[in-house]
């Protein structure tokens, strides 16, 4: 089981506080550092300093660390032209030395837009269809070749399909939980299908789903990595479980239902659970980004556990 590190700087963070996440994740042997890509804070906090660029943090992430790989849970397709977010990823990946992964959504949060003056259209699963289409397209195009794209909402001439990214293929990550669309667009373009914030039940049968949707289309259902993204919150002792759900605004009980929270014990067989039903990566949302002791308690007590 893979364990990654998945933060929310919408909520409150710097690109310092990002950078020292991201450092402590490389150093204890976590699989990645993936961030949300949103640009309003939710619920009950102010959300300062202010909201962090995804694909700008990620560039400077990309500098600052050497191992670890970097991606979005998930970008935005309302944020970006699908040309310019392949350019965007392409550079990162090259910034990197081929360490960046992406995370492709339809966007769905409407207030956020609103506002920063970004266009909420009504249509965006179609939208989302044709970037998807356009940005493997401009990276599969072979180098001396041109791409051209003519979509409902997407059009493209003669485009040189420059820069390629330094992997030969940047893995794209798909996820959500629509029973019909969402499987048979990951099953069409995605290297990795992740469902967030899901039961145990809800998790088998969507990945059911993709499974099946990849098989229908010609593809192994295996090629495909399958993930999970839930909360985190883990402890000792319960006290320290108390407090560490405190700090993020949460109830110890809800967090155990729905997310990763307990002693590493607890943890380990809830992730195992998880594994047990097809789940290979689990994506650990770590809301409280000043706690680095949670990391390292994941990275020595848990961890071990799940290799």
């Amino acid at each position: 089981m893979d364990l990654r590190v998945f933060t929310e700087p919408q909520q409150g963070a710097t690109y310092e506080t990002l950078l020292r996440v991201a450092k402590a994740a490389e150093e204890l042997d976590y699989g990645a550092f993936f961030r949300s890509d949103h640009y309003l804070h939710m619920g009950a906090v102010d959300g300062l300093p202010g909201p962090t660029d995804a694909w700008i943090t990620l560039a400077g992430l990309a500098r600052e660390t050497t191992r670890i790989r970097l991606g979005t849970l998930m970008t935005a397709g309302t944020f970006r032209l699908p040309g310019v977010l392949a350019i965007q990823v392409a550079q990162v990946d090259q910034m990197s030395g081929g360490r960046v992964e992406l995370g492709l959504g339809s966007g769905w949060y409407a207030e956020e837009h609103a506002a920063y003056g970004i266009p909420f259209p009504k249509e965006k699963f179609g939208r989302l269809e044709e970037q998807l289409a356009v940005v493997t397209g401009l990276w599969n195009t072979p180098v001396g070749e041109r791409f051209d794209f003519d979509g409902t909402y997407y059009q493209l001439s003669d485009s040189p399909a420059l820069p390629k990214p330094a992997q030969a293929r940047v893995p794209v990550l798909i996820g959500g939980h629509g029973a019909r669309r969402t499987p048979a667009l990951a099953a069409q373009y995605a290297d990795e299908f992740n469902i967030p914030f899901a039961s145990l039940a809800d998790t088998e049968q969507q990945f059911k789903r993709v499974r099946a949707a990849a098989e229908s289309c010609g593809r192994r259902a295996d090629d495909l990595v399958y993930s999970n993204a839930l909360v985190a919150c883990v402890g000792k002792t319960d006290a320290e479980v108390k407090r560490r759900a405190e700090a993020i605004g949460r109830d110890v009980d809800e967090l155990k239902a729905n997310g990763l929270a307990g002693s590493p014990a607890e943890v380990v067989e809830r992730i195992s659970a998880f594994r047990a039903v097809g789940s290979q990566r689990m994506y650990l949302q770590m809301l409280d980004l000043d706690d680095l002791d949670h990391l390292e308690l994941i990275a020595s007590d848990v961890m071990p556990q799940l290799s």
